[in-house]
């Protein structure tokens, strides 16, 4: 009998073959959540992109059927079936019941991959209750079956044909995730970016859950891309500015347009992958527009000679871009490894950047003039800012030594166990402050809505009370000054009445969070409080009901003779109420605020909040039949 303390030998486990992806699924797809669910079919679409990088498959068609069970099919080589000669089992089997094993390792098979590591179909196999892969090749057609990793049915040769292309049938296993549905808008804005990112490749999304058939085919590619994200903005310039060329073995792709917006918008990707954090692409991509706009700007004078050169910050702002590269040998590295490291990228990427932005605004003078009268707009809204800014510091407003008036501070100093509230009002926040956790919660009321940061720029930002007081109360700073490691509290949360007026101002608060200070949402330090709908009272018990649904629960389970009240505000609780259902820790409902799509929230943004009225109508008039009880 072993000691149940003891740490030997028979204490080890060993799981062979893909055991390991079934007893910790969360390693190789991030979650058994929608998320990890989702990552199932980006890992098979991305092997048919990878045979359409390559310039062998055409067409991809992707269909989710009623049970959620899933179909990729592509007209590229067919996964090779002959048997792989150290293992004497059929290559298809290997690829789907052994990790780490592909024909990505050797850029002889692949030049480009998205997946470099061989486990994308193995994973999936091992994760669903059934796969089946159907293989046309060699004048054949192969079926094999797998169930849970395991195969059930060997290679067979079911038929004849004159097709080529490989086509895998999947069903997640209810085993590991906690939802079997999938998502269709994140699904078709990824299968959208795809084809973008990939000018020519046809992809066919069908949903048969929801009756829909998406077709996404961009002979423009990502300059279609850059118009696409642009739709909602007005251009500065008309013409797309787009690059392509090939650098060191690395195939380069850039697209940019200016818009009369205050924010940049440039997304890097390399082998279709986001990379989020950027890396050495977006770094030449940078250093080449800021010197080329500069140089221009010197030649025909648009700067003085004792002018000082624009910053980066002025050169980008209203900037949209693309920059895609596909390399045989990506490094990644970052905190979610969507990081480029490869440092040869860099001055590949600057050298072509330069090259063609300097002959397009040789060669476009009207577009020219319309980006250097954009760029020095920004440098001019920059200096008023830093006027702006060194006058309120030396009034004592944006240092952390003089805090706002209104702000009812924490007594804990330890940042990442304290929280801050914005709250909607004077009334709420007094409440807020009567009903609150002394000890880790501050709160900080503002007045009214507060500026939209989405029509105004950085020196209106720094002009507005309500901004200034959350930039001081943060500690943070903003802009170049930003520094998120001297966040005062590591939980921000929007509290906010339950009514149009709040969800506006819920809208404009993160509207400035993501312009201004992204990196607060990417570190997950923004939450949504969410306060209770209604009140239902039976005798001297509350029960409180957060939706309808919850609301009708609630009559089923108190029974008769009972009273509801419909809260419109936070400020119609009283301190004790307030702090039961929406600060109390134990009890409280918290939203946090992530970005999975950087693309589709800065189109959202844009629509919501932008200058251009038709988008914002056509979007309430495709949504208005999903709202329920409006108030207005």
């Amino acid at each position: 009998m072993t000691d149940k303390n003891s740490y030997d030998a028979e204490t080890i486990q060993v799981l062979e073959g893909l055991d390991p992806v079934r007893k910790r699924p969360g390693m190789y797809i991030g979650s058994t959540g929608l998320r990890g669910l989702h990552q199932l079919i980006f890992e098979i679409v991305d092997n048919s992109i990878d045979e359409a990088l390559n310039g062998y498959a055409k067409r991809i068609d992707i269909t989710i059927f009623k049970d959620n069970s899933v179909e990729v099919k592509d007209d590229g080589r067919g996964m090779p079936v002959d048997l792989h000669p150290k293992l004497h089992k059929p290559a298809v089997e290997i690829i789907h019941t052994v990790l780490h094993a592909g024909g990505k390792f050797d850029n002889v098979e692949y030049k480009v991959s998205g997946g470099l590591h061989g486990v994308g179909a193995s994973v999936v196999n091992a994760l669903s209750e059934r796969m089946d892969v159907e293989v046309c090749r060699n004048g054949n057609i192969y079926e094999i079956s797998f169930s849970r990793g395991e195969t059930i049915s060997p290679l067979k040769i079911t038929g004849q044909t004159d097709r080529v292309g490989s086509r895998t049938y999947f069903r997640p296993d209810p085993q590991v995730f906690e939802t079997l549905e999938f998502d269709y808008p994140i699904l078709e804005r990824r299968f959208r970016e795809m084809a973008f990112l990939n000018k020519g490749v046809h992809i066919v999304f069908t949903d048969e859950r929801h009756e829909k058939v998406n077709h996404f085919h961009y002979e423009g590619g990502i300059e279609e891309f850059v118009a696409f994200i642009n739709r909602n903005k007005t251009p500065t310039h008309s013409k797309i500015l787009y690059a392509e060329g090939e650098r060191n073995g690395t195939m380069i792709e850039v697209a940019a347009q200016y818009t009369d917006t205050y924010v940049e918008n440039v997304f890097s990707f390399a082998n279709n992958i986001n990379t989020q954090e950027g890396g050495t692409h977006l770094s030449g991509f940078r250093s080449a527009i800021t010197r080329v706009m500069n140089e221009y700007a010197r030649k025909n004078n648009y700067l003085k000679e004792n002018d000082e050169n624009f910053l980066g910050e002025d050169v980008r702002e209203g900037l949209t871009a693309i920059i895609s590269i596909k390399i045989s040998d990506p490094q990644f590295e970052g905190q979610t490894k969507t990081k480029l490291g490869n440092s040869e990228v860099r001055g590949g990427v600057e050298s072509m950047v330069g090259e063609v932005l300097t002959a397009y605004l040789a060669e476009n003078p009207n577009d020219a003039k319309s980006i250097m009268d954009k760029i020095h707009g920004a440098a001019r809204a920059r200096m008023a800012a830093r006027k702006a800014r060194d006058l309120t510091r030396r009034k004592g407003l944006l240092d952390g030594f003089s805090l706002p008036g209104k702000l009812a501070d924490c007594e804990e100093k330890d940042p990442a166990l304290s929280e801050i509230f914005l709250v909607e009002g004077d009334s709420a926040g007094g409440t807020a402050k009567l009903g609150r956790d002394r000890k880790i919660q501050a709160i900080l009321p503002l007045r009214g809505k507060i500026l939209n940061v989405e029509k105004a720029g950085f020196s209106r930002a720094l002009n507005s009370r309500e901004i200034r007081d959350m930039i001081t109360a943060f500690g943070v700073g903003i802009g170049d000054e930003f520094d998120i490691s001297k966040l005062r509290y590591h939980k921000i949360i929007i509290m906010t009445d339950a009514d149009v007026d709040g969800a506006h101002i819920d809208t404009l608060l993160l509207t400035f969070f993501f312009r201004y200070m992204p990196e607060l949402i990417d570190n997950g330090h923004i939450y949504i409080a969410q306060p209770p709908l209604y009140a239902v009272k039976s005798g001297k018990t509350i029960h409180y009901a957060y939706s309808d649904d919850e609301l009708q629960q609630r009559l089923e389970e108190v029974g008769r003779n009972v009273t509801i009240q419909r809260y419109k505000g936070l400020g119609e609780m009283n301190a004790e109420q307030l702090w039961d259902t929406t600060m109390d820790p134990e009890r409280r409902i918290l939203f946090q605020v992530h970005v999975e799509d950087a693309v589709e929230a800065d189109r959202v943004f844009s629509m919501l909040m932008g200058e251009q009225v038709e988008p914002r109508r056509e979007f309430i008039q495709d949504n208005a039949t999903y709202v329920s009880n409006l108030d207005i």
